[in-house]
């Protein structure tokens, strides 16, 4: 449904309206049945968070049987994989359009499908080259699906009340901890092909499934950018601000996603090169930061309704900073790993809630450009870490992490300006 002079005003983040106060006084105004159907249109989103994190990680744990497969060196397929990331950004403006004229909901189904049917490709082909097509094109499922997603979890959490976004993007943390948990328990039974091929079946069929779920649920009322006309003055301040907003929410997503980048690169080396764990504490340190990611994201709303969610933003960012520092200077095994389980703790609600603020903010224009910018957070974070780990050491690099979530944490203080 487009979102052209269909507009909702929002509380401040902060302070909670009234419909975030109380799921009573919300289901008042609505009948018990539609209050019902958008609980299903909530699970039913979460099922396609979940998805997406399974896919996404399905491929990720196969990634060494493809670069065999074709035969690339570091480099090439550093290439192939920038081919991913290019797909996702020329992708995103294109879907936040495609939302505005058609609707979030049809855009995440169709999407999830593109996704789903290119994740086997790449174990078909044979050369660098053939490997960046598909990439690109997974790249595009990838980046249409995070964004039409996101776009119908904003108008579901402007419908229910309350700041709820958490909750999907911790489907999202549990998918990708099942697709990689289930990718690498398989990897001595299945090969890359058969595994994928399964993975995007699966996918298919919780599209299926989840999407006759999601397109039945009640339509959602579409949320703006701002109440006033564009042609008159006050509409054209309040555009700007909206803008202005959108941009810091966006470079709040940036610095989250960059430490999220740098950890899942460079985790299991640093605790392996400079703290001199055994593997298997090194992989106890991803998966310790993992699963206290998904933990803080399935508290995150009920943080958000008690603390506000300008407060959790910054709590969020200051215990990543002080997690961050620990686990990048601490000499032993258990004070880094005590150190990332804090930066998981930390970073786990501050992407989402951003990305929810944006598109309260700026419907599907604001979740595109806040997600955008949040990708290329992710993406530079691990040749950036490299580049520093090169020139001084890798706990020196890792502290741009802190870094960069201090500047997360101290951002909201700039959004509630606006």
């Amino acid at each position: 449904m487009p979102l052209r002079n269909k507009i909702r005003p929002h509380a401040p983040a902060d302070r909670p309206s009234p419909q975030s106060r109380s799921i009573g006084a919300r289901s008042r105004t609505l009948p018990a049945s539609a209050f019902s159907s958008w609980g299903g249109a909530r699970l039913a989103l979460t099922a396609f968070f979940a998805v997406d994190g399974l896919l996404f990680a399905a491929w990720v744990v196969r990634i060494p049987d493809i670069r065999n497969q074709v035969s690339a060196s570091h480099g090439a397929l550093g290439l192939a994989l920038l081919c991913v990331s290019a797909g996702a950004v020329a992708t995103m403006p294109l879907v936040s359009r495609l939302c505005l004229r058609y609707g979030s909901r049809p855009i995440t189904v169709a999407s999830l499908v593109l996704l789903a049917v290119s994740v086997p490709l790449p174990a078909h082909t044979h050369s660098v080259p053939a490997l960046g097509g598909v990439l690109l094109l997974f790249g595009a499922g990838y980046g249409g699906a995070n964004v039409a997603m996101n776009s119908a979890a904003v108008e579901i959490v402007s419908e229910l009340g309350r700041p709820v976004m958490p909750s999907f993007h911790a489907g999202y943390s549990l998918g990708g901890l099942l697709g990689a948990g289930a990718g690498g328990l398989l990897a001595g039974t299945l090969t890359a092909a058969q595994w994928l091929a399964v993975a995007g079946l699966l996918g298919l069929a919780v599209t299926a499934l989840a999407g006759a779920a999601l397109l039945r649920s009640p339509a959602a009322r579409p949320v703006g950018t701002a109440a006033a006309s564009p042609s008159s003055s006050s509409g054209r301040t309040a555009a700007g601000a909206g803008r202005v907003l959108v941009l810091l929410l966006g470079l709040t997503a940036f610095c989250t996603a960059y430490g999220e980048g740098a950890i899942a690169d460079w985790t299991t080396v640093h605790l392996t090169d400079d703290v001199q764990a055994g593997a298997q504490a090194a992989a106890a340190g991803y998966v310790a930061y993992a699963l206290a990611m998904t933990t803080g994201r399935i508290g995150g709303t009920w943080l958000s309704v008690r603390l506000g969610q300008n407060r959790v933003m910054l709590l969020g960012g200051s215990t990543a900073a002080a997690g961050m520092l620990l686990a990048a200077l601490a000499p032993l095994v258990p004070l880094a790993l005590a150190g990332f389980v804090l930066v998981g703790l930390g970073l786990a609600n501050l992407f989402p809630l951003a990305i929810a603020r944006a598109g309260a903010a700026g419907g599907p224009r604001g979740v595109a450009l806040a997600s955008t910018l949040g990708y290329g957070g992710m993406l530079i974070g691990p040749p950036v870490i490299g580049f520093l780990a090169d020139a001084t050491s890798l706990p020196l690099a890792l502290t741009t992490v802190a870094v960069a979530a201090a500047v997360a944490a101290l951002l909201p203080l700039a959004v509630r300006r606006h």
